[in-house]
């Protein structure tokens, strides 16, 4: 999957093997197939990244807030990332919400 040179993912800690229904739960968020994300999680590679002040923004933000909602209320660990200008960075859940914030005054 290729990072947008400002975004912010998701990965989730470890490597869980999620039944069929976390899965698809994930699928009709992220809107990535089971078998990506099933590659994703093994690889330790991000579930879910949102490219930020693009065209899409206002698409993939939702997105990106319903998994972090969906993965913690099933208390399943994650590590949220900030990639700015091609770097990555590790920030904590309120951080992301900030950056959101933020940002969606400029896209509304």
């Amino acid at each position: 999957m290729t990072t947008p040179e400002n975004a912010l993912s998701l990965t989730i800690d470890g490597t869980p093997d999620f039944g069929s229904e976390v899965l698809k739960s994930l699928y009709r968020i992220t809107g990535r197939s089971t078998g990506e994300l099933r590659r994703a999680i093994r690889a330790g590679e991000p579930v879910y990244t949102a490219g930020l002040f693009g065209n899409d923004h206002i698409q993939v933000v939702p997105r990106l807030e319903k998994t972090a909602d969906y993965l913690d209320s099933l208390g399943i660990t994650f590590t949220v990332h900030e990639w700015a200008d091609g770097a990555r960075e590790q920030i904590s859940i309120d951080v992301m919400r900030q950056i959101i914030q933020s940002a969606d005054g400029e896209f509304r």
